[in-house]
């Protein structure tokens, strides 16, 4: 009998977070970092255009939406490519520059698809420890070797929602060997509003050995849709182009990406919404001693060491009322701690009267 042979790879396969609970409506996903508002309007006006032809292929190139955010970001549309979700253009950096047994160096904690995609190709995924929950520039100098070939660091860090400052970034970058390419993921950097955080494009706009990847699925709101894109040397840009599906990124994608750059007031709400209640959710959970992180990005890295409750408690019994967070146990191997992603304001008004009858009902006060 005939057996078919593949690969087999050494790797946990990533688990995002929970999107239902059986026989619950209604649910309040916090859990996966989404646009607390949704979409913009002029987002939904192009969603609903009966004219959508989808029997024609799509532009390959993206160029109306590669032209849109060049003009957007001030930089040149020869060095971006467009990709499904930005989990595409970091697969396609990982098959152009790394072979078995090259090395990767990654953050203790971070984005899961860096070092899946690395091991897929056969590289060897080094792990850089972290400082309170914070990158350590020194720790990751320290892990490199002469097999470094990638640096993957996302400013702020998913799912710490901890930063490097921009003095911190640029350190880093400098401190690296030339040869070695700085990948830095700029997913949340519409919400960063920090006076000493610069984002990866603004300071590395002009570095050949920086490639930035950016994202519509958090404060555009396109996260269903898959599109993504990535920012680095023509170089770099024109091999990836070579390796990149034909057409990877579909009309509509492309379309509402485009709308969702020119909406400026809804990006503004959305960061004021955010910072508004990424601030009052922190405080609130102060009371019963569930510690976070600075507010940052859309949303918040919850520490139960301190309380009276464990993390695993407080998940199921928020599940039970249809509310689900983000366990950090699964891939991310943190204990006793949760992700909250910051919601609307009726799920996050929700989410705090429904901690509070938590703690009430078992008689925890504070």
């Amino acid at each position: 009998m005939t057996t078919i042979r593949f690969k087999k790879f050494d790797i946990e396969a990533y688990k995002p977070g929970k999107s239902g609970i059986k026989k619950l409506k209604n649910i309040v996903k916090l859990s996966a970092n989404e646009s607390a508002l949704g979409i913009s309007a002029r987002v939904k006006k192009v969603i609903s255009n009966k004219n959508l032809n989808f029997s024609r292929y799509p532009d390959g190139k993206s160029k109306v939406l590669r032209i849109r955010i060049s003009k957007k970001f001030k930089c040149d549309k020869e060095r971006i490519i467009c990709g499904a979700g930005s989990d595409e253009v970091i697969q396609m950096l990982c098959q152009l520059f790394l072979k078995p047994k090259d090395e990767v160096i990654v953050p203790q904690f971070s984005f899961l698809m860096y070092r899946i995609y690395a091991k897929v190709v056969g590289a060897n995924v080094i792990f850089a420890k972290e400082k309170k929950f914070k990158i350590s520039i020194q720790e990751i100098i320290k892990k490199v070797s002469k097999k470094t070939k990638i640096v993957f660091v996302a400013n702020p860090n998913n799912p710490t929602g901890t930063y490097l400052t921009k003095y911190e970034l640029l350190e880093l970058r400098k401190k690296l060997r030339k040869d070695i390419l700085l990948v830095v993921d700029d997913a949340y950097a519409e919400y960063m509003r920090n006076i000493d955080y610069k984002s990866g494009l603004t300071l590395f706009k002009n570095k050949q050995n920086v490639f930035i990847l950016r994202t519509f699925s958090k404060i555009y709101g396109l996260s269903s849709l898959r599109i993504g894109w990535g920012y680095g040397s023509k170089k770099i840009i024109d091999a990836l182009n070579i390796i990149k599906p034909p057409f990877n990124v579909n009309e509509v994608a492309q379309k509402a990406a485009v709308e969702s750059l020119k909406d400026s007031k809804f990006i503004s709400r959305s960061i004021k919404h955010n910072i508004f209640y990424a601030t009052k959710l922190k405080f609130f959970l102060h009371k019963y001693d569930i510690y976070s992180n600075e507010v940052s990005a859309n949303f918040l890295l919850l520490d139960f060491a301190k309380c009276k409750i464990k993390a695993k408690y407080f998940y199921e019994k928020l599940k039970m009322k249809g509310i689900i967070l983000r366990s950090t146990e699964d891939g991310y191997k943190m204990k006793n701690m949760l992700r909250l992603t910051v919601g609307s304001k009726n799920d996050n008004i929700k989410f705090m009267k429904t901690v509070e009858s938590i703690f009430n009902k078992w008689k925890i006060y504070y």
